[in-house]
């Protein structure tokens, strides 16, 4: 598996700008072994031009890296209403993707009725050799395994599935170890870690659609007590997983970006 560092380590929490320059993010994981990043709208999207998104192209190639995903809208991560729009006109995802090098991106769906946009996206997209893919992730189509499956059927392309993410999968109640795995992998384009610990009195609260309200707490990916990730690493090891393992956690609020990046790359390369 290759470490991939997401900007949002760096990301504000309105989840539409970096706290700290990219060209600093660029040059943590490189120095902290990083084989790519993985792009936000809050560094460059949609809204960003074309000679700027070239210009970070060239950052991250020159530094020896790759563009791992692309999420090039706000609305995908902030997971609200407007999340699927992206899928009614894929184009200009595709072509901040195709503008970094990247051949993946992340999109949301919220109900059935974004299935066939989703499909008509994908079509769209295999024409331009780009995939698509949804992480597991509360309050969409995929917060379940069962669901998630199915609709993975129901969209039925074979260049649309799913990021796997175990601490959504935690906050819906669902297994997230080797069973879960065994049954997502053939649909899984990317891995996502980040750490919550589940606590009714918690500081934080998610809503979820399986479970109501969840509270719990945010925790750095190598502390324990939320996401066993060494049970994730193995069982990612035994289907044969040989993607990106995407550092996703918000740090923002919990450390800079320099401990984030460093004591996350140190912690899973030690759970390898």
């Amino acid at each position: 598996m290759e470490l991939s560092l997401s900007v949002r380590i760096a990301e504000a929490a309105c989840k539409t700008r970096l706290n700290v320059p990219f060209e600093q993010l660029v040059d943590l994981a490189v120095q902290h072994g990083y084989g790519a990043i993985c792009m936000r709208a809050s560094a460059g999207g949609i809204g960003t031009p074309a000679d700027e998104l070239a210009r970070m192209r060239e950052t991250v190639e020159a530094a020896g890296l790759r563009v791992s995903m692309v999420t090039a809208d706000c609305n995908v991560p902030l997971n609200d209403d407007r999340g699927p729009d992206s899928l009614r006109d894929i184009g200009p995802s595709l072509d901040v993707a195709q503008s970094l090098g990247c051949d993946l991106i992340r999109v949301c769906l919220k109900t059935s009725d974004d299935i066939p946009w989703a499909q008509r996206a994908a079509d769209v997209a295999r024409g331009r050799g780009i995939r698509l893919a949804h992480q597991c992730h509360t309050t969409t189509l995929f917060e379940q395994i069962d669901h998630s499956l199915e609709v993975l059927k129901q969209i039925d392309r074979p260049n649309f599935g799913l990021i796997y993410e175990p601490a959504n999968l935690l906050l819906c109640g669902e297994p997230y170890g080797l069973s879960s795995l065994q049954a997502l992998a053939p649909h899984i384009m990317n891995v996502y870690v980040q750490n919550h610990r589940l606590d009714p009195e918690g500081p934080a609260e998610l809503e979820t659609w399986c479970q109501g309200r969840v509270r719990f707490h945010h925790l750095p990916v190598w502390e324990s007590g939320g996401v066993d990730f060494p049970v994730v690493v193995k069982a990612l090891q035994e289907i044969g997983y040989d993607g990106c393992l995407t550092i996703h956690q918000h740090y923002a609020h919990l450390m800079g970006p320099e401990e984030a990046a460093e004591k996350s790359a140190t912690y899973f390369r030690a759970c390898g």
